[in-house]
């Protein structure tokens, strides 16, 4: 292995040594912390997750001779456990696979709305949204979809057995480990609406976390054993069932025992086009990321972006624009496609998007106005979801992101169950032209129904250049995840940026409404701002958008792997 070095130093807080040793019976966690990568070059296989526990975990497996499947699924469950924010086994997911022999596949295995939603549920008597019912709170909740998807993915493609996959993830939990800063501060952050929905059994309830605080989970480890010895049935049946259910009956949650019964992921063509050499392997609905990726890289195609310059006044207005009409089609056309035609093929048509931006003035910005009618009230920032990237050392990869919604879900502690549940279900269109928690606005296409898929913006993705493995990447981050994998990809491809630069290169973004441009500290310069600005573009300035974990097959076969310092914790491992 040949590393390169780390640019920005974070801590891992479990040696891999150390996680061998609770794989084979230790359950005692070494206190130990230690400098983590987040830029890494490896010869036969990477990882790329939120977490270095996480990390560790995929290594572990794929060393046991585990391909990228099986190396995700652990990982996932890892993630569960010490990533309680986003990873989950409450929440729900994507899964973009390649093999190494071509073979292209997706799988959805997003939360559904339970059996007793109804469309107007989150409304008044005078069909205003109630603020807060779908983002706190049992009735937030849908029917999670994390373990069916992981089973799923693991029938269908893992090699190693299912307890070998689950077992870390058990020792983790039982054992406890070290948080980190970053965990310490978000746990902090939100302990008040953790605090009102869980009593002080809950591990999660405590009046101040600290750095190197040691966080034990046995609710969560025993079960992980029920889903271990019983696969889907011991999280879909059973006592898992039994106590989600309970759950849901001590408040006003909808969830029942049917709708866990009758979870199933489902297996879907992933959506792929062409942008010049590379071909785009992306998630269908009811993701919106597939969609809207292909959208803007068809708009820019034709245009000289290399000539224009990395973040350019040229290059960034053309690049909106591109994003501003992906975006109000997402919010008029895109959502679960077994509950509605979406028009995919005619979303990504090359003659269609070339009539999207038959208006485009490189002189003068658009209005979203213009564009499509929709109404907007400002939004919240609070978002978090996890992604992983992985490559084994046959070539096979996947490209994984879940999330619960915001940080730690509705803040719901399944009693007994030990993990936190989604609030998925303000990603429905609780009204037409209302936004959510994001700022995303929708219509018909995304309305609430009985055992429908909410719409996401989760954008897992591979690329080929040339026929070749190229690039794995997706990210967490709301609404910016999109932009972000459509810029961190032009940033390669367009602007031969390493992909650690490409990564850490700061953004900006656009999604129609509200009629502004978001922009990271440094990611304009004043110069452009003013430009910009001349020619109609409003501005916000946000701390950070989406965070990118990706992996590169370089010309010489080795693998570059690569996390995003907007999460400390971020953490490349492999061989």
């Amino acid at each position: 292995m040949t590393s390169k070095p780390t640019i920005v130093p974070i801590f891992r807080f479990l040696p891999l040594f150390a996680l061998f040793s609770l794989a084979f019976g230790c359950r005692q966690a070494p206190l130990v912390p230690y400098e983590a990568e987040q830029s890494v070059y490896y010869e036969g296989a990477a990882v790329v997750t939120g977490h270095p526990l996480a990390s560790d975990v995929g290594e572990q497996i794929l060393a046991k001779g585990g391909n990228a499947v099986d190396a995700a699924v652990a990982v996932q469950l890892a993630l569960a456990v010490v990533y309680p924010r986003a990873g989950n086994i409450g929440g729900g997911g994507f899964l973009v696979y390649r093999g190494a022999d071509g073979v292209l596949d997706a799988l959805d295995y997003r939360e559904k709305a339970p059996s007793g939603a109804s469309r107007n549920m989150y409304l008044d008597s005078l069909e205003n949204p109630i603020d807060g019912l779908s983002t706190k709170g049992h009735l937030a909740a849908g029917v999670p979809g994390t373990v069916a998807g992981l089973v799923a993915a693991h029938e269908k493609y893992g090699t190693l057995a299912w307890s070998d996959l689950v077992q870390p993830a058990i020792d983790l939990a039982q054992a406890g480990y070290i948080i980190s800063e970053t965990e310490a501060n978000r746990l902090n952050d939100y302990q008040e609406g953790i605090a009102s929905f869980n009593d002080a059994s809950c591990a999660f309830v405590k009046e101040n976390w600290q750095t190197g605080d040691l966080l034990q989970q046995t609710d969560l480890a025993a079960t992980l054993g029920r889903i271990r010895d019983n696969g889907q049935a011991g999280f879909y049946e059973g006592e898992t069932a039994e106590l989600i259910v309970a759950e849901m009956q001590s408040e006003n949650g909808l969830i029942t025992t049917d709708d866990l019964a009758n979870y199933q992921a489902s297996w879907r063509e992933p959506v792929v086009g062409s942008y010049d050499n590379y071909r785009i392997i992306s998630m269908p609905p009811s993701s919106s990321g597939g969609v809207a990726l292909l959208q803007m890289l068809g708009m820019v195609e034709d245009f000289p972006l290399h000539e224009q310059g990395f973040h350019s006044t040229a290059a960034t207005h053309l690049m909106v624009e591109a994003e501003r009409r992906a975006y109000a089609d997402r919010a008029e056309y895109l959502g679960d496609s077994d509950f509605y035609p979406v028009p995919i093929d005619s979303l990504t048509d090359k003659a269609y998007l070339e009539g999207r931006m038959a208006d485009f003035n490189p002189e003068q910005a658009s209005k979203s106005e213009a564009l499509a009618a929709g109404s907007f009230t400002n939004m919240k920032e609070s978002f978090e979801t996890t992604h992983t990237s992985i490559v084994d050392k046959d070539g096979n990869a996947v490209s994984l992101t879940t999330t619960l919604n915001s940080n730690y879900g509705c803040k719901v502690v399944v009693d007994g169950g030990g993990f936190f549940l989604n609030n998925e279900m303000d990603d429905f269109s609780i009204k037409p032209g209302t936004p959510n928690q994001f700022g995303l606005v929708g219509a018909e296409a995304n309305a609430i129904a009985p055992g429908k898929r909410m719409l996401s913006s989760m954008t897992p993705s591979i690329i080929e250049k040339d026929g070749e493995l190229f690039l794995v990447l997706g990210a967490p981050g709301g609404s910016t995840i999109i932009t972000a994998v459509f810029q961190v990809f032009v940033n390669v491809a367009e602007f031969n940026m390493p992909l650690d630069s490409a990564v850490w290169a700061p953004r900006f973004h656009h999604q129609w409404l509200p009629d502004q441009i978001w922009v990271e500290p440094t990611a304009l310069g004043d110069k452009v701002k003013e430009e910009l600005a001349a020619m109609g573009h409003e501005f916000r300035d946000v701390n950070r958008m989406a965070v990118i974990k990706a992996i590169q097959k370089l010309p010489d076969g080795r693998y570059h792997a690569v996390g995003d310092f907007r999460n400390p914790d971020d953490d490349v491992s492999g061989f």
